[in-house]
C-alpha cells in the first residue's frame, strides 16, 4: 500500500489504464501539459541513452551528463523515478521483461545518489505504452504499477501519458503520440524527445534483446561517470541469413509487438543487429573479452562517449 495517485495513498493497484483516468482524471491533464511541450531533437554531446530493458541513474551535480532519455517506445513505456529534494533521477525502457528487479534498483539508486541532500518524495512518471490492439501496452503498465505498488517506499505517481493518452488515430490506426522523452537532469524537465545518435555498442545492445535476455541492464557507473555495457552472453542464432533474406515488412510482422506504427528505422536497425550477432556469436570471446564490461567515458573534447581501453 504505497502507490500515491494525486495526493492519496492507494489500498490497491490499477488494474487498467482507463480505471486510472477514470478515478484520477487529473492525469488527463499532466498528460496533455506533456503533449504541449515542443519536442527536441538531441545530440550525442551530454546525452546519456537508454535503450530497451536498460536502466541508468545520474544526479544533477554529474558533469558526464546533461540528458538522460529513451525512445522507440511503442507498447513499451519509458519510466522516470525522481527524487524531489536531490534531483536524482532514474530512467528505464520496459517491455515488460525484468520489472520487479529493476524497479527496486531504480529506487535504490535514486535514494543512494539522494544521500546528504534535503528530503523529499519519490516522483515516478510514465510515458509510452499506446493503446495497441493486442493490449500489450497495458501488460507492460501493470507489471509496472504492481511492482512500484509492492515497493516499501511511498512513490508518488506524478504522470500517467500512457493507453489512451499517448494514443492518436491515424486513418484508421492507433499510433503513440509521444515515442520518446528526455529528461534534463540538472532541473528535471521532462519532454517529448527524439535521438539520432544514441551512443555507442547499438547494435550489442540491440542483440541481448534479440537474443531473449530477460534482464534490465544498468548501463551507467555513476560513481566513476562512465558508460558500461556488460557483460552479458547468448547462444548462436540459427538461420541468421533466413532472416537476413526476408522484406522488411515480413520483419516488420514478424519482429515487432507494433508493426503498424513502428519508426521507419526498425528494419535497417533489425538488419544490422541480426548481422552482428552472426558476426559475434559467442559474445563472451568476442566483445567481453576476459569477462569485463566495456566501458566508455566523456571525452572532455568531443562530449561523446569514448571507448576505455585497458
Amino acid at each position: 500500500m504505497v502507490l500515491v495517485l494525486n495526493g492519496v495513498l492507494q489500498d490497491e493497484c490499477p488494474l487498467d489504464t482507463s480505471t486510472l483516468f477514470l478515478q484520477h482524471p487529473v492525469y488527463r491533464d499532466y498528460a496533455q501539459q506533456l503533449h504541449s511541450i515542443q519536442a527536441k531533437s538531441i545530440g550525442p554531446v551530454g546525452l546519456l541513452y537508454v535503450g530497451q530493458r536498460e536502466l541508468a541513474a545520474a544526479a544533477p551535480h554529474d558533469k558526464n551528463i546533461n540528458i538522460i532519455g529513451a525512445d522507440d517506445a511503442t507498447t513499451c513505456i519509458i519510466v522516470v523515478v525522481r527524487h524531489s529534494g536531490s534531483g536524482a533521477v532514474a530512467l528505464a525502457h520496459f517491455d515488460g521483461s525484468g520489472v520487479d528487479e529493476a524497479v527496486c534498483t531504480m529506487v535504490s539508486r535514486v535514494q543512494e545518489l539522494a544521500l546528504g541532500y534535503p528530503e523529499g518524495r519519490i516522483e515516478l512518471q510514465l510515458i509510452g505504452g499506446y493503446r495497441d490492439s493486442q493490449g500489450y501496452g497495458e501488460d507492460v503498465f501493470y507489471s509496472i504499477m504492481q511492482s512500484f505498488h509492492k515497493h516499501h517506499l511511498e512513490i508518488d505517481l506524478t504522470q500517467a501519458c500512457v493507453g489512451e493518452l499517448n494514443t492518436m488515430l491515424r486513418g484508421e490506426i492507433n499510433c503513440p503520440i509521444i515515442y520518446g522523452v528526455g529528461v534534463n537532469i540538472k532541473t528535471g524537465e521532462i519532454f517529448p524527445a527524439t535521438f539520432p545518435d544514441r551512443g555507442p555498442d547499438q547494435q550489442l545492445r540491440n542483440a541481448r534483446i534479440f537474443m531473449g535476455a530477460q534482464t534490465v541492464l544498468d548501463v551507467y557507473d555513476s560513481a566513476n561517470g562512465m558508460l558500461r555495457i556488460g557483460p552479458f552472453n547468448y547462444d548462436p542464432l540459427r538461420g541468421a541469413d533466413l532472416w537476413l533474406s526476408q522484406t522488411d515488412e515480413f520483419l516488420l510482422q514478424h519482429l515487432s509487438s507494433s508493426p503498424d506504427v513502428e519508426p521507419p528505422h526498425f528494419a535497417p536497425q533489425t538488419r544490422a543487429t541480426i548481422r552482428f550477432i552472426q558476426e559475434n556469436q559467442f559474445p563472451a570471446v568476442t566483445v567481453f573479452r576476459d569477462n569485463r564490461p566495456r566501458y566508455y567515458r566523456r571525452d572532455d573534447a568531443t562530449g561523446c562517449w569514448g571507448l576505455v581501453r585497458y
